[in-house]
């Protein structure tokens, strides 16, 4: 009996072929690797967890006031991206402002990433974490979020009173300090008590002051000094006029508010000027109204801005 042989063939390449498809599958590592570590932030990002979005704050009936605050804030980072904050790094004004708002108020939200990382938007009541977003007041998320150079729109209306926080919903950083607070207090009445005019008047003078890097404004003297934001307390009914003068160097404007942040808030027609025709550097004006309804109230710069910088003080009415 024959036997027939089955021989396979057997292909070798040469060394040169083997280093050319070795360089060919090192680049490709190499390449894939710098476009996975340059999207860190996205692939570490997730999303809150199922279920963790606020649903008592949805579900809550909330009768809005009319009343809208717009805020505009910015996504900013250190140069070594170990500090994270909105609008300005720690130290800096305007850091991570501070919002004060009444039950029923409607906040509206201007974001953008000015940053060079990928950031998102949200509210929540947790102190810590970056779950429990309150529906409607996100701005993308931690799995699609802004790239550097977009921007957003959300609005919040807070349905009870307490302490609220924006964050950034990016995984850690929140913990870097991408974090503003939200005081949220009562929901105003839209009944007005005024009361009859007492005959009583008062006359305060405020001058508008700055340091010399101008990143602190004030009244009558700079924090820390002697006369630094006066406060002011009259009894409802009484006649007030305020002779405001600008000692500065740069345009400035009074008003009386309801909220220290909201220009637009002016009660009793107590403005001196306004932001679009201000105070020029040593001129002055003067105002009289009558404080006929009790509450407390703020008197500051009603130039954009300047409030938040320090130019705000107390004006209680009893």
């Amino acid at each position: 009996m024959s036997h027939t042989e089955h021989i396979e063939s057997i292909f070798r390449t040469s060394p040169e072929r083997t280093a050319k498809m070795m360089a060919i599958v090192l680049g490709i590592c190499i390449v894939g690797a710098a476009i996975f570590f340059g999207m860190w932030d996205y692939w570490t990002s997730a999303p809150p967890a199922a279920g963790k979005m606020s649903k008592a704050e949805s579900a809550t009936s909330i009768v809005p006031t009319g009343k809208e605050i717009p805020l505009s804030l910015a996504f900013v980072e250190s140069s070594d991206f170990r500090t994270l904050a909105f609008n300005a790094l720690p130290g800096e004004s305007n850091n991570n402002p501070e919002i004060h708002a009444n039950v029923g108020d409607k906040i509206i939200f201007d974001i953008v990433n000015n940053g060079k990382s990928f950031h998102a938007f949200g509210v929540t009541k947790d102190e810590e974490g970056f779950g429990s977003i309150i529906s409607g007041s996100e701005v993308k998320s931690a799995s699609n979020p802004l790239k550097p150079g977009e921007s957003g729109q959300s609005q919040f209306i807070p349905s009870e009173e307490g302490s609220y926080y924006y964050i950034c919903t990016v995984p850690g950083h929140r913990e870097q300090g991408m974090q503003g607070k939200i005081i949220v207090g009562p929901k105003q009445s839209t009944e007005t008590k005024t009361v009859q005019p007492t005959g009583v008047s008062h006359n305060f003078e405020l001058n508008f002051v700055e340091s010399s890097d101008f990143r602190t404004l004030a009244f009558n003297a700079l924090p820390g000094e002697e006369g630094n934001n006066p406060e002011i307390r009259v009894k409802a009914g009484d006649a007030v006029t305020i002779k405001a003068t600008n000692g500065g160097k740069s345009f400035h404007a009074f008003g009386v508010v309801t909220n220290p942040e909201d220009p637009n808030s002016l009660v009793w027609n107590s403005a001196i000027n306004s932001a679009s025709n201000p105070l020029k550097p040593g001129e002055f004006g003067e105002v009289t109204f009558t404080a006929d309804t009790p509450g407390a109230y703020y008197y500051i710069c009603t130039v954009p801005g300047h409030s938040i910088q320090g130019m705000q003080g107390k004006f209680t009415v009893e």
